[in-house]
């Protein structure tokens, strides 16, 4: 009786939660079998998604990027040739096709016209340097790489038998379009196998790994929508890396939602603010370190942009750091809503303006269908208040590296590499990564809350903290800092430790012009680690 009592919740929630987002419609009969069929044979990946778009919606706006207009139909179409064409260069069923190309229709051309060949999606970051790419490419060994006309020169050590020229720069021959433009495309017959999204880790601590996963089902998609309020047929910009585990989320959602899609290929903090206003987007979807951006303009630049069509400002990727979270939403109303999660776990919990009105450092509550616990190194559950491992239960857990090795788990929980806690109102508070961890004079040193503690300082535009060896301490605190105004090394200390433990104060403090980041706005704390010594006196680099 209690699994067909949840069974019936499961269908009711769904129902409740696709049928707010307008998900639900009235098709007619024909449209009906047609979606049906569409599903049944391509799945609900890029390759279902795009072709369930064009039965219901073909002559509808779907991508609007620096080149025009694309509807449903013709991405459709767009993505049959391609495939055709991809064949051609010998892609095949079970294959992997390596995609390196910023936010432009090149990068969905690619994504699906792979899916509809049955070969697996492998997505690079445009921020690897050459090196990096020739382990990634090496070892997942790709049958294409499809790029962005700029990464040629970065790709030129790797070994692959086929390149294609996604985003051309200059006349050539070998591009997308004109692979398109030579192939017939009209439709396809289905692969036996689906394919599969393998998303690389950031390699900030280490070689990028790839995290493959299987194509996404409804329940995914209910999950986020149940704490997310996208709402079908609303434009979106994906500011966020489309090859990023978040920019992709949306990209998918845009699939369910019929959403039109805006892309630019480069982020720039108030072409980001005229994008929104200029095509009317409902929603965007960034990465902290953009909000920042936007918030470092002139106020004689806010001001020119009100934004008044935007609902949801989707925020994942890395923490929100200090008053981040307000700091918008008094500028431009409560949209904001923050997402926690990592590539190998995909979400975990969503804080929405509410949450961020009243805890701006939480990271929100776990949505429908998702599972989070805290545990202590023996694997035991910890209370309420208390820091721990976070591990994570729901449908988007990754298979495993590509390369061999896992994430732990626990009662079938992973491991999100994140260390944090529960408030006593059910909110999750993530303090850092577990390898964080700064053991000095015997305490316990946590970097995110020194972080977040100078962050809150007037003067101090961003921060990180990392432990580097100290012969008395064993390992003392580092702390970096960008200002936006004159402070000094000592005043952040004192603010240090007015707010937070003794201990906790950084033994010193580097003023640098910008932290080093990755492409997904995570900050580079490999490179902080390893920062070279040889300061002045005051502590400049």
């Amino acid at each position: 009786m209690k699994s067909l009592r949840a069974h019936a919740l499961d269908a009711a929630t769904t129902l409740r939660v696709l049928g707010g987002a307008g998900v639900i419609r009235p098709y007619g009969p024909r449209t009906l079998v047609s979606l049906g069929r569409t599903l049944v044979r391509w799945g609900t990946g890029p390759a279902g998604g795009f072709a369930s778009l064009a039965v219901r919606d073909p002559d509808r706006v779907g991508l609007v990027d620096e080149l025009g207009e694309l509807t449903f139909g013709e991405l459709h179409r767009r993505s049959n040739a391609l495939a055709r064409g991809l064949a051609g260069l010998g892609v095949r069923e079970g294959d992997s096709v390596a995609v390196m190309c910023r936010n432009h229709r090149g990068f969905v051309d690619a994504s699906v016209a792979t899916a509809k060949l049955g070969a697996d999606l492998l997505y690079l970051n445009t921020a690897f340097a050459g090196p990096q790419l020739v382990d990634v490419l090496e070892r997942e060994q790709p049958a294409v790489v499809v790029h962005d006309e700029e990464f040629t020169d970065l790709l030129a050590a790797a070994h692959v038998e086929q390149r294609l020229v996604a985003w051309a720069d200059s006349d050539r021959g070998d591009t997308i379009e004109a692979l398109i433009g030579s192939h017939d495309d009209a439709e396809l017959d289905a692969p036996q196998r689906h394919a599969r999204i393998v998303i690389l880790t950031s390699g900030t601590t280490g070689t990028p790994k790839g995290a493959p996963r299987n194509e996404a089902g409804i329940d995914a998609a209910v999950s986020m929508l149940s704490r997310l309020p996208l709402r079908h047929g609303w434009r979106t910009h994906i500011a966020a890396p489309l090859f990023h585990t978040w920019g992709f989320a949306h990209l998918a959602l845009a699939m369910l939602l019929g959403s039109t899609v805006v892309l630019q290929r480069r982020f720039d903090p108030e072409n980001a603010l005229r994008t929104v206003e200029e095509h009317r987007c409902q929603s965007l979807v960034v990465i902290p370190v953009m909000l920042q951006r936007i918030l470092a303009l002139d106020e004689e630049v806010l001001a020119r942009w009100s934004l008044p069509s935007l609902e949801v400002v989707a925020a994942s990727g890395s923490a929100l750091p200090g008053t981040l979270a307000t700091s918008w939403m008094d500028h431009f109303g409560d949209n904001l809503y923050n997402i926690y999660g990592s590539t190998e776990v995909a979400y975990a919990s969503i804080a929405t303006p509410q949450d961020l009105r009243e805890a701006p450092s939480s990271a929100g509550r776990p949505p429908y269908g998702t599972v989070v616990r805290i545990f202590d190194d023996e694997g035991r559950e910890v209370p309420t208040g208390r820091t721990g491992r976070i591990f994570v239960g729901n449908s988007l857990l990754f298979e495993g590296y590509t390369g061999g090795g896992t994430k732990d788990m626990i009662d079938g929980l992973m491991a999100t590499g994140d260390v944090g806690r529960f408030d006593d109102a059910g909110r999750l508070y993530v303090e850092g990564r577990d390898d964080e961890m700064i053991v000095s004079g015997g305490e316990n040193v946590f970097p995110k809350e020194v972080e977040d503690c100078l962050v809150g300082h007037e003067a101090v535009a961003e921060a990180a903290a990392v432990g580097v060896d100290d012969p008395d301490y064993g390992t003392r605190l580092r702390a970096f800092v960008a200002r936006r105004a004159d402070v000094t090394e000592d005043e952040l200390k004192e603010h240090v430790k007015t707010n937070l433990a003794r201990y906790k104060v950084p033994r010193e403090i580097v003023f640098l012009d910008e932290l080093p980041r990755n492409a997904t706005g995570k900050v580079l704390k490999r490179d902080l680690a390893h920062w070279d010594d040889g300061a002045g006196e005051d502590g400049h680099a």
